[in-house]
């Protein structure tokens, strides 16, 4: 898998986490994949387990930036900054994802690595 695939990829997911539907979020990931978001957390299989995480996102008003990719072979490391809004408050939660992809450019494992020290909630 080129490099520039993975890259491609990466912008899409990021894009789609501020934007997109769960859906087309989804699409993105193998059917079979596996998350674990926080890292440390019960890991999710499958579409529908994967699915519960994202669409917790649709209700808030929410953007993202793309901090930074690192690709090779099947793989990338991925930093960026989410920002939701909901309630009277803003959370900035600074995250980095590392990603690995299937042969046909899936997501087919993720591991978000954030804690408490990565989160800062303000009121909007």
């Amino acid at each position: 898998m080129a490099a520039q695939q993975i890259r491609e990829t990466v912008e899409r997911y990021v894009n789609l986490v501020a934007t997109g539907p769960t859906a087309d979020i989804l699409a993105l990931y193998a059917p079979d994949a596996v998350v674990e978001d926080p890292i440390g957390s019960d890991p999710r299989h499958g579409h529908q387990a994967i699915g519960e995480l994202y669409a917790a996102l649709e209700q808030l008003e929410r953007k993202t930036v793309l901090d930074a990719v690192r690709a090779n072979g099947n793989h990338a490391a991925v930093s960026f900054t989410l920002v939701t809004e909901a309630g009277g408050s803003r959370m900035t939660l600074s995250v980095i994802d590392v990603m690995e992809f299937d042969d046909a450019g899936l997501i087919k494992n993720m591991r978000a690595y954030w804690g408490p020290d990565d989160m800062q909630v303000d009121p909007a």
